[in-house]
């Protein structure tokens, strides 16, 4: 089967790295022939013609044919709009090429270039939409845009168009099915195939750290003898830094030997500050950056982690990348309720504390229950399995992209532009 992925991010960018080349590499290893379309900011500025060529060279060793277009930001409507167009014919060009089977399209705007590219080439190849979130509903949550606005009513009216054209879905969550495609299984109600799979990691970059010696990572950190409560990741949008830092202090009061370690890529300078204003001193916190590599590192020297998002209508279709990895590096999460298929993960697995509401209260109880979780000793082996079930980038994320190229393959025809089955 030949397969044209469509991402609108360029390859370099940190999320084609960890959710997307890992994915196309599964698909390759099932036998599955791969074609990549990204968008590159700045093309010109970022990329040499040797760098272009080379990098074609890598992927194809891999087994993935890169093809790329310039990536257009302004004025925002009209260029994504023309770079719809453009990514829509070019896929048809390769469609045509190279015997294209299968449209497979990251998200909505992708998806759109992947069902104008099927109906320019008279239906020939099939649309896989991978839904990564509710992509209308996550710009009015963050109030970018207007509930109701012309612009979110715009964007419901292309979601629709695409329920209606795609062969087959996947999504994030279990929630996520439960509200696009309700009382359904592994189908839609047209029996479309419906999948799935949670954002997944590579687990044997958490497996290669657990040989690493615990207590000398400690000591050159500097923190033998304290709690490390770990948190990776972004500020502020969707990760909510009060609320986090909050509970960080309120750790601190109740058991003074906590320590927060923070690993971002944001500003590091204002979470210090807060931190400070929060009664930590500086011995008490570590705020820094690490590179993707030594993450797995710092991971195995922290006690449990924590990762609060904004628990929103839209944040029902996420899948935090977080937590797989803390999981996988055998530490046990405080996460607050709402977001995602987190709260079943934490409770049916036992491997973590979830906070109902963000108050002091909350937080005090948070923390007692995740002292009382930590006396199992068996809980980071059971935070290992919950992984190695769950968010397994093979055994998982690949056989399911797997399995759903099979259903597609096995599938009668491409559906028509019929009313869709969910909104």
């Amino acid at each position: 089967m030949q397969t044209l992925y469509l991402c609108y991010f360029g390859v370099r960018e940190p999320l084609v790295q960890t959710q997307v080349l890992p994915y196309l590499r599964q698909l390759v290893a099932g036998g599955i022939d791969v074609s990549l379309l990204t968008f590159e900011p700045e093309l010109r500025r970022r990329w040499s013609p040797a760098e272009l060529e080379a990098k074609q060279a890598r992927l194809a060793a891999e087994g993935i044919r890169w093809s790329y277009l310039p990536y257009h930001k302004r004025p925002t409507l009209p260029a994504t709009l023309y770079d719809v167009a453009a990514g829509a014919l070019r896929a048809v060009r390769l469609l045509r090429e190279r015997q294209i089977e299968v449209l497979h399209a990251r998200s909505h705007v992708p998806a759109l270039m992947g069902a104008l590219a099927k109906r320019l080439s008279g239906g020939r190849a099939r649309l896989v939409f991978d839904i990564r979130g509710f992509l209308p509903e996550e710009y009015t949550d963050a109030g970018v845009w207007p509930e109701g606005g012309y612009l979110y009513r715009g964007t419901k009216r292309v979601e629709r168009h695409l329920f209606a054209t795609a062969d087959a879905f996947v999504v994030l969550t279990e929630k996520a099915r439960g509200i696009l495609f309700p009382g359904r299984t592994d189908t839609d109600a047209r029996g479309r195939p419906v999948e799935v799979i949670p954002c997944c990691v590579d687990l044997e970059r958490f497996r290669a750290a657990e040989a690493l010696p615990r207590a000398e990572l400690r000591r050159e950190l500097g923190v033998e003898g304290r709690r490390v409560v770990v948190y990776v990741g972004s500020f502020g949008g969707w990760y909510m830094t009060d609320e986090m830092t909050e509970f960080l202090a309120q750790a601190r009061r109740q058991d003074s030997t906590a320590y927060a370690l923070i690993l971002t890529q944001s500003p590091t300078g204002p979470i210090a500050e807060r931190l400070q204003r929060l009664g930590f001193r500086e011995q008490d916190f570590y705020v820094g950056r690490a590179a993707p590599a030594d993450v797995p590192r710092y991971l195995r020297a922290a006690d449990a982690a924590i990762s609060f998002i904004k628990p929103c209508y839209s944040k029902q279709a996420s899948s935090p990348t977080k937590l797989a990895e803390y999981l996988a590096a055998g530490l046990p999460v405080v996460c607050n309720a709402g977001v995602g298929d987190v709260d079943q993960v934490i409770a049916e697995d036992r491997v973590g504390v979830i906070v109902e509401e963000f108050t002091a209260e909350a937080y005090a109880r948070a923390w007692d229950g995740l002292r009382a979780l930590q006396a199992d000793e068996e809980l980071p082996r059971r935070c290992r399995e919950s992984a190695r079930r769950r968010f397994d980038l093979e055994r998982v994320g690949g056989a399911l992209y797997r399995n759903l190229y099979r259903r597609l393959s096995l599938a009668e025809q491409p559906a028509s532009a019929l009313a869709p089955s969910a909104e």
